[in-house]
């Protein structure tokens, strides 16, 4: 007959209900992730295709060649999406932010266009491949890394603002030697908020996980590492990339 009082008996059940909550926690967190990462890559593959689609339609060149209002509409278009959606996240549907990152991918593609016209279609696959693997290793340091990488999310963003001052001074100086010091900078700060940025997407799960706000939170950390991505890719493809001069 089971003793009824048995603390082992207790302790073994304890442990079992600990153990199904571990299990459902991580699969739950698998499914999150795995969410942010579809996300991400089907932002980058629609960005690809219209950038490459624009390109071809010698659109591009007619409008960032020929100039005109359309060229800074177009330009600035990606910015204005990224404020609107950091801003607004919180009033903001899921299905809104869904809309926005979509429109997004789109009009970063179409920005993006130019790269076809300045740089070799060999040169952007290799700078493309090189940045996949970089972010596939830096993010699955980032993800199961043990070390706390929070205290290094200032110091990124404050190089990140530093990196921008820089850009928009380089824009009028023109000088050769600070650009290519500035992209060298902009592969090192990108491949860190890379692994911070993942890392902070996975803690943030504890704090969302099957609430109303789990959903906007994954479009938000998928732009995030889309942001990663593309940047780390722009900044390689102007250390490394060959002209089409």
């Amino acid at each position: 007959m089971a003793n009824w009082s048995d603390p082992r008996s207790n302790a073994a059940a304890f442990a079992s209900g600990a153990d199904v909550r571990g299990a459902a926690y991580d699969a739950g967190l698998r499914s999150y992730m795995l969410a942010v990462y579809n996300y991400m890559t089907s932002g980058i593959l629609l960005t690809g295709i219209v950038a490459l689609g624009f390109a071809m339609s010698g659109m591009a060149a007619q409008i960032f060649v020929g100039g005109g209002i359309l060229k800074w509409v177009i330009t600035f278009a990606p910015l204005a999406f990224v404020f609107g959606m950091s801003f607004g996240q919180a009033r903001m549907s899921t299905a809104t932010l869904q809309a926005m990152f979509w429109g997004f991918a789109v009009s970063m593609g179409l920005s993006l266009s130019t790269i076809f016209l300045v740089y070799s279609d060999i040169a952007i696959a290799q700078a493309f491949f090189a940045t996949a693997a970089g972010f596939a290793g830096l993010s699955l340091w980032g993800y199961t890394t043990k070390k706390d990488l929070s205290a290094f999310g200032t110091f990124l963003l404050m190089g990140l603002v530093g990196l921008m001052v820089a850009s928009i001074i380089n824009l009028f100086v023109q000088s050769g030697p600070m650009g290519l010091v500035i992209s060298f900078v902009g592969v090192l700060l990108f491949a860190g908020l890379t692994a911070y940025d993942t890392q902070r997407t996975k803690s943030l799960y504890a704090q969302v996980a099957g609430t109303e706000h789990e959903g906007r939170v994954v479009i938000m950390s998928a732009l995030n590492l889309y942001l990663d991505f593309i940047n780390m890719f722009l900044f390689i493809l102007r250390l490394f990339g060959s002209s089409r001069n």
